[in-house]
């Protein structure tokens, strides 16, 4: 009651059949990692970077799309931002989308 087909996949080769049917998935996983992941690292590690080094004077761009000046950096987490005359708000440090120009270093 054996067929012919199912003898012959029971030879010692079966084990290089097992490895040429996983290398496109290896192939695939690889291809993924320097077109999409690896990218995406290295853009979030920008944004980290550009956001630890907000100081004021900074005009700056929020995700929300409020454009205003660095007025304060109150701790870690949080910034002052003026975004009209004499209008400030606080915001996350995690919302700034962009830093659009570079203020004045503060004088000591």
């Amino acid at each position: 009651m054996i067929t012919p087909a199912f003898a012959q996949t029971s030879s010692g080769m079966a084990g290089l059949e097992g490895m040429v049917q996983i290398v496109p998935f290896i192939l695939i996983f690889i291809i993924m990692y320097f077109l999409i992941i690896r990218p995406q690292q290295r853009k979030a590690k920008e944004h980290r970077d550009m956001v630890a080094n907000v100081r004021r004077g900074d005009q700056v761009v929020t995700s929300g799309g409020l454009i205003g000046k660095v007025t304060k950096v109150s701790d870690e987490s949080e910034l002052e931002v003026e975004i009209a005359d004499g209008v400030r708000v606080r915001i996350a440090r995690g919302m700034i989308a962009e830093v659009r120009a570079k203020g004045e270093p503060v004088k000591a």
